[in-house]
């Protein structure tokens, strides 16, 4: 089989640089670079052109010299505000031959917004931390809020992204000062009950589970010196990986169910170990980090590449004209 052409599709004003490990992936896997292209070109308002034409997508972006026939699309490391804007062309890449993890926009959306997360995590029994929703509320609502909780909780937005807008809030004071930054930002926002989630020398800790599918691939702890700061690497959190074969069944199994609640093909889920074990988030796509080149981003082309040995395999002796589709991007804004 012909080597595939693969379109890494990412949106390069990440300070994550998921891209780089992805770019390496694909090399290492095929012998070649993948085609980079911007995301932000197949956004809404983009200036890039998806072109349907015999069941096979063209990509071109004027005035870039960007003119390519994938047969695999990577997209990745678009930041969670951004997602929507590409609902438009993730449909246009449903509708093609072209084999991507990257679609599938309700999924995308109902783990980006948490509060879609959470109404689905209820909806199928997916364990968490007891969780309100809040919309503008008023100073006595928020204060409510705490209290019902326990009085011992974390604040979040709807849609954020590295912890940097996440808070312990455990007084009617602070519970005030998130309620003001959260509507100063335009942002709804949650409280959920704080998960007590410490190790026995008292670093709060929790853990990243990599699913592909229905196994997982990679996990990670994260051990956190500050009690009030989010468990994230880019916080200060410190990762130690995990074996797929040493992780807690129990944990294996909560994000395995968690990822197919949501309708990803591939995610980061972070939870922690005690209750039971509970889930706070599921990441459409979860940052690497040094290491993590092997463990989850060649698993991750990979099956792209499986699935594209697949697709080529079933069209083997059956080839046909596809409807011309197409979706020019500048019409959206």
């Amino acid at each position: 089989m012909s080597r595939p052409c693969i379109a890494l599709i990412a949106d390069p004003t990440s300070p994550e640089g998921c891209r780089e490990y992805l770019a390496e992936a694909v090399d290492l896997l095929t012998g070649a670079p993948p085609v980079r292209i911007d995301a932000r070109h197949f956004a809404s308002g983009g200036t890039g052109l998806a072109v349907g034409d015999g069941g096979r997508l063209r990509l071109t972006v004027p005035g870039e010299r960007i003119d390519v026939v994938p047969d695999i699309v990577v997209l990745y490391e678009i930041p969670p505000h951004r997602r929507r804007a590409l609902a438009a062309f993730q449909d246009v890449l449903e509708l093609h031959d072209v084999v991507t993890l990257g679609t599938g926009p309700d999924a995308w959306r109902t783990a980006t917004e948490k509060n879609l997360t959470v109404e689905r995590f209820r909806r199928d029994g997916v364990a968490q931390m007891e969780t309100a929703v809040l919309s503008g509320p008023t100073a006595r609502e928020a204060a409510d809020t705490l209290a019902r909780l326990g009085g011992d909780t974390w604040a979040r937005p709807v849609v954020g992204t590295g912890g940097s807008d996440t808070f312990h809030v455990t007084t009617p004071d602070q519970v005030q000062a998130a309620r003001v930054y959260y509507a100063a930002h335009g942002s709804d926002w949650m409280l959920s009950r704080d998960a007590g989630n410490f190790t026995a020398d008292g670093r709060r800790h929790q853990f990243r589970v990599f699913v592909l599918g229905d196994r997982v691939v990679h996990a990670r702890e994260h051990l956190q010196p500050a009690p009030d700061t989010p468990c994230n690497t880019c916080q200060g959190a410190t990762p130690v990986p995990i074996a797929p074969a040493d992780l807690d069944p129990r944990l294996a199994a909560l994000a395995v169910a968690a990822t197919a609640s949501v309708g990803l093909p591939f995610a980061g889920v972070d939870l922690a170990v005690e209750h039971g074990g509970v889930v706070f988030e599921v990441n459409v796509q979860p940052a690497f980090v040094p290491g993590e080149v092997e463990t989850v981003a060649v698993p991750y082309v990979r099956a792209h590449l499986d699935a594209y040995a697949r697709t080529r395999a079933a069209a083997d002796g059956r080839r046909r004209e596809g409807p011309r589709v197409e979706r020019d991007f500048t019409a959206l804004a």
